[in-house]
Formats: C-alpha cells, sequence, structure tokens
C-alpha cells in the first residue's frame, strides 16, 4: 500500500513529477507538431512505455497518463484525422502509466486539459461534458489522483476542478500562467483561491514559463491562498526553457516557438537550482513539463536526495557534479570533475550571429476573438494566407 499524493505532500514529502511527454515523443517521431495529440499511447505503446520507464528511472514518483489533450473536441479539430477514439487513447494510456508505476514506487496521475470548446465559447455545461467523458476512464481505470493541467483561463480550469472533484480522488490544478495571471488578468493569488475554492488540494502552474518564472509565480499563488485562510499544496511543472524574455502567453508566442527552442534548453546544473528554489520557496511537487527528458528529472532527484533520502536508480550511471570526469582519458576534462566549475560555467551557444533574446509575437487575441474560433474542417488556403499577412505586417 502508497501512501496517496495528499498523505506525501502534507508528511513534507518531495514528490518528483515526469516531464514532457508531449515534445520528448515529438522529437522522438511519433508525436506530429500542431495538433500536439497524444494518439501514441494507441498507436505506439512501446515508445511511450519507454519514456515513462526513462522518467520512472530518473526518480519520479508520478507517472502522468499521456492524454494532455485527448478530448474528442481536439482530437478533431482543424482537419486532424484519427484512427482512435478520445477514450481507446485514454484507456491505452492509463494501462502503460500504471504498468510501469506498478514497477517502482509511483503514483498514477490522469489529466485533462483545456478545450477548444472553451476558446469557441461554448457553455460551461458542454465543456464540463467533455471533462466528464474523459474522467470516466479514468474511474473505469483507478488512477491515484487528477490534475487539471495546461489552463490558459481561471474559469475554465475551475470547471475542469468541479468535474474531477465529483470522481472523490485528490485533485491537483496547474494553470499555464505568469507572474502577469491568466489570459483574461486575473492574478495568480486570486486564481490560487479560486481553484481551491472550486476544490483543488494542490494548486500551481505547468508549461509556457521557465522554472524561475513559474517558482516565482507559485510564490504568488501561495500568498494568495494564504492570505486568503485557505490551505494547500503547491506544485511546478515548467518547461525546460529559458524564458526571460517571455510575455503574458509564455512560450509559445516567442518566434522560435516550436521547432527552434534548443538553443535555450537548461542544463543539468540549471535544473537542480530549480529544485533547490522551488523546495526553498515550500513547492513539494516539482517536476516538469515541454522540454524535460529524463536526465533534467534525474538532476531535480539528484539535488533533493538529501531531502528524499536516496538516489534515483538512473544516478548509477552519473556522477554527483560530474564526478565520473574523474575517469575521462584526457587531463583537462578530468579537471571540470568538480562542483564549483559547473555551477559558475556560462555555456556558449555556438551561434555567434544570434541575439540571446527575441522579440515575442503579441498577437492579444484570447477566448472571445474571432481568430481563436476552433473548426472541424482543415485550416483553408485563404485561412493561412490571411495569417501569413498578418504575421508580416505585425514584423
Amino acid at each position: 500500500f502508497w501512501p496517496n499524493i495528499l498523505e506525501r505532500l502534507e508528511a513534507g514529502e518531495v514528490v518528483i513529477g515526469d516531464g514532457g511527454f508531449v515534445f520528448a515523443l515529438e522529437k522522438r517521431g511519433y508525436v506530429k507538431a500542431g495538433p500536439w495529440t497524444p494518439e501514441a499511447a494507441a498507436e505506439h505503446p512501446e515508445a511511450v512505455r519507454q519514456l515513462h520507464r526513462e522518467f520512472l528511472r530518473a526518480g519520479a514518483n508520478v507517472m502522468q497518463t499521456f492524454t494532455f489533450y485527448a478530448s474528442d473536441d481536439k482530437l478533431e479539430n482543424r482537419g486532424h484525422t484519427q484512427r482512435f477514439t478520445g477514450q481507446q487513447i485514454n484507456e491505452a494510456a492509463c494501462d502503460l502509466a500504471r504498468e510501469v508505476a506498478n514497477e517502482g514506487d509511483a503514483l498514477v496521475a490522469g489529466g485533462v486539459s483545456q478545450t477548444p470548446s472553451y476558446l469557441s465559447c461554448k457553455s460551461e455545461d458542454d465543456v464540463k461534458a467533455i471533462f466528464k467523458k474523459q474522467i470516466d476512464v479514468f474511474v473505469q481505470k483507478n488512477v491515484d489522483f487528477l490534475i487539471a493541467e495546461y489552463f490558459e483561463h481561471v474559469e475554465e480550469a475551475e470547471w475542469a476542478v468541479q468535474v474531477l472533484k465529483t470522481t472523490g480522488k485528490p485533485v491537483a490544478a496547474t494553470l499555464c500562467i505568469g507572474p502577469e495571471g491568466d489570459l483574461n488578468g486575473v492574478s495568480p493569488g486570486d486564481c490560487a483561491v479560486r481553484l481551491v475554492k472550486a476544490g483543488a488540494q494542490i494548486v500551481g502552474v505547468n508549461c509556457h514559463f521557465d522554472p524561475v518564472t513559474c517558482v516565482k509565480t507559485v510564490k504568488m499563488m501561495k500568498e494568495g491562498v494564504e492570505k486568503a485562510g485557505l490551505k494547500a499544496q503547491y506544485m511546478s511543472q515548467p518547461l525546460a526553457y529559458h524564458t526571460p524574455d517571455c510575455n503574458c502567453q509564455g512560450f509559445i508566442d516567442l518566434p522560435e516557438f516550436p521547432f527552434g527552442l534548443e538553443p535555450r534548453i537548461l542544463t543539468r546544473w540549471d535544473m537542480q537550482k530549480y529544485a533547490r528554489d522551488a523546495y526553498d520557496a515550500g513547492i513539494r511537487y516539482i517536476g516538469g513539463c515541454c522540454g524535460f527528458e529524463p536526465y533534467h528529472i534525474r538532476a531535480l532527484a539528484e539535488e533533493l536526495a538529501p531531502e528524499r533520502g536516496f538516489l534515483p536508480a538512473g544516478s548509477e550511471k552519473h556522477g554527483s557534479w560530474g564526478s565520473g570526469l574523474e575517469m575521462h582519458t584526457k587531463p583537462w576534462v578530468r579537471a571540470r570533475a568538480r562542483r564549483d566549475y559547473w555551477e559558475k560555467l556560462k555555456p556558449a551557444s555556438g551561434r555567434p550571429f544570434c541575439p540571446s533574446m527575441s522579440t515575442p509575437d503579441g498577437w492579444g487575441v484570447t477566448k472571445g476573438h474571432a481568430d481563436l474560433m476552433q473548426q472541424k474542417e482543415a485550416t483553408s488556403k485563404e485561412q493561412l494566407e490571411a495569417l501569413f499577412d498578418k504575421a508580416n505586417k505585425a514584423h
């Protein structure tokens, strides 16, 4: 019998989350950038299973079902055709997560995310019906807890939490927001209070921003919840990309999104700093989102090994702070086998003509704007030409 997620967090345990399946599997050739849907769970289960195993070996305590954007309205959006239904994908994802979780000390979390229906101004009942359909599978497959993750509007996240609460399982809720708040300008503190009042026991942020920004945002959420006299646990699952130049929309506004982000990737040492900063801020569920690979999760687990009392299995192949380099054949590389070398390193990008920061696209559209109305039909040539024209004028 494993303690549940709330028992672990309330006992002060550190819970290490897993990394970003959508981006990791896109790079491996199993997810299509654009729709970002998780049919690989049914189509290529071996790829999803292997990634779960790598995150488990790296130290993750939670296997999140690979169900991001697996609502039927998203699976069928803009001409995206599917061989599998949302239910088939979600069932396969639950089975894979449970199979690997049982190989170690891990819990299974079922997740729902924001919907095209909400962006297209469908009713609260319509949006909640989509979440209800997804959670039926999570209840049938008996996941350990539920996460409403990747919401840009707190209102939609509240609706998701209200539906998830009906299962009686612990509920976490993470918004993809920064210090400016959600896309309607609701502050992080107010967002957190609303999520806790809706029934979330764990609140925080995921995706869209780097660890520095996410930790800062969760601190604001924590202050808001405490000021309101409420109680919660806190979680953070940021990007593995540096985003100091982002606006309120986060990294999807960066011109490099999604195919040119590699120069921004955090090193394992950056990740150790993130783990320590998150822990010091009172965050106990510490994981990652897009860009996080297993070695990033291992870095979190290694940094917090003193608090957790053990190292992950993956550390068998990794010397602390580069100590494995003591075995290197070259003496100048052996000289790098020390913490102060890696902690102080300022890594070069090797791109002499590139800037260190970008100017984000600021189209300023959100829910209710005509540009954000979604459709089942493929994006037409005319629609694309209008967008290309708008983009050219913006630059």
